[in-house]
């Protein structure tokens, strides 16, 4: 009993003036009732700041006000006009402060617990680990980086500074999504042949341009800033607004492509499959890489669909419209079961994939799935799509795991492994070795048989915004 209490009294001290409230609760209660230093207590609110304020930080500013939990704070955002518009925009809700330019500034002047960071992919690792350095957990979205090499150091300084992440794939926080993938990976289908996933555009290269005049409203060294890891290049609107599509600035291309869509599609299979910790062994380009559209192509329906059954991707087949550079890509686990990249944009699950077992099919999209046989999912179990925001659920979860120090349902190895599968299919395309496997080691997360395709797992990084050491 002497014992007890004496560590009783050493975590009250620990705990600083919250605990003293609560000195008279009983011994046993859970420590992150109450709150710890740099920890929120299960009923505080969690401090939390937005960097970068385009249009998806406005979606993630609606899910903090539905979820109690937070108490936005400030935001950020290195061009003022967005800073402005911004405030006007949400003004009326809330008096988060807003900062421009350096984000570091607002870190240093504001109480936070936490940070959203929805800026450009290209500065996002170097913003998330300065962010972890500074003590704060981060939702960051997705793709969670630039290149497999700097994704494993965000996930390095996570597990180095004990922070809490949670990628920006919502999916794996919807009910009906993580039912039907357990329903994969427990083996309702028996085992698992093929898996068809979409085969989506890539970046364009940008090719220079002369500059043009700078905007109004740009803080002092913005477009330096801005810029990041990239090449300096002078200002131009294309670059500054239509960065989505350069491989310069990120692995997506036109309507965000491999890595903005293929972020989700491809991590809901490593879901269902069971993969969120490794990944293939073998990657296989089937076809010559080439600008083409990304939809209107005859499908063997027997393969590539559930007949009869709705088409689950329908909300999607916006990417059936767009013209960029795209090959099919095969990869390969080592179970044996291949992720064809095969499906076109106007076809199939747009943000999922089909999975075909010994047993039928199932076809999973974002809070929507389709069988063959139907009875497979027609049983009381199923929960059924949800019809709350998709977002408000995933942030919940963030926020809990938070103040429980969990691991959250998209943690940052997930993000890693999902992105990796984007980057390798922009590699084996860059690389265009058609009908050639190159070996790929999920462990070392290096081909080994390919020196050329190893090479485009990093890129220089302009001086000044080197990864930060978390060695």
């Amino acid at each position: 009993m002497k014992r007890e209490s004496m560590n009783r009294r050493g975590f009250l001290h620990a705990a600083g003036v919250r605990a003293a409230a609560a000195m008279s609760l009983p011994c046993l209660i859970s420590s992150h009732v109450l709150g710890a230093p740099g920890r929120p207590g299960a009923n505080e609110k969690v401090n939390v700041g937005i960097i970068g304020l385009g249009g998806r930080s406005r979606a993630l500013t609606k899910t903090c006000l539905e979820v109690p939990q937070i108490r936005l704070v400030s935001v950020c955002d290195v061009f003022k006009p967005r800073c402005d518009e911004y405030v006007k925009k949400f003004e009326a809700n809330h008096h988060a402060k807003p900062y421009v330019g350096d984000f570091r500034r607002m870190i240093a002047a504001e109480k936070l617990d936490a940070v959203m960071i929805a800026t450009t992919t290209h500065s996002r690792a170097w913003i998330t680990i300065l962010a972890m350095q500074a003590g704060l957990d981060v939702y960051f979205e997705k793709p969670m980086c630039l290149t497999i090499a700097e994704g494993r150091e965000v996930v390095k300084a996570a597990r180095r500074y004990g922070r809490v992440t949670q990628v920006g794939t919502q999916q794996r926080s919807l009910p009906l999504n993580n039912w039907a993938s357990d329903l994969v990976k427990n083996g309702a289908l028996g085992k698992i042949h093929t898996v068809l996933a979409p085969n989506f555009v890539g970046p364009d290269k940008w090719v220079d341009q002369p500059g043009q005049p700078m905007p109004d409203g740009g803080s002092e060294n913005w477009w330096d800033l801005w810029t990041n890891q990239a090449v300096f290049r002078p200002y131009h609107p294309q670059l500054h607004f239509g960065w989505k599509r350069w491989s310069d600035y990120t692995a997506g291309g036109r309507c965000f492509g491999v890595d903005g869509w293929g972020s989700h599609s491809y991590d809901q299979v490593n879901r269902a499959l069971g993969t969120d910790e490794t990944g293939p062994v073998e990657i296989l380009l089937e076809e010559p890489l080439r600008v083409m559209e990304s939809g209107k192509f005859v499908h063997d329906a027997e393969l590539t669909g559930i007949v009869g059954d709705e088409d689950t991707g329908k909300p999607y087949h916006g990417m059936s419209k767009l013209v960029g550079p795209r090959a099919k890509v095969t990869m390969t686990f080592a179970t044996g079961t291949k992720l064809k990249l095969h499906l076109d944009g106007d076809r199939g699950p747009g943000l999922g994939a089909i999975f075909i077992g010994e047993k039928g099919k199932l076809e999973i999209n974002r809070n929507k799935i389709v069988s063959n046989p139907k009875e497979l999912i027609r049983v009381p179990e199923n929960p059924g799509p949800t019809q709350r925001d998709e977002n408000v659920a995933h942030v919940e979860n963030w926020i809990r795991c938070i103040k429980t120090r969990g691991r959250c349902n998209a943690d940052v190895e997930y993000g890693q492994r999902s992105n990796t599968l984007c980057d390798l299919v922009n590699i084996v395309r860059d690389v265009g070795r058609v009908g050639e496997p190159l070996k790929w080691d999920p462990v070392a997360e290096r081909f080994t048989n390919c020196e050329e395709a190893n090479r485009m797992l990093s890129r220089p990084r302009r001086k000044g915004y080197e990864l930060p050491k978390t060695g």
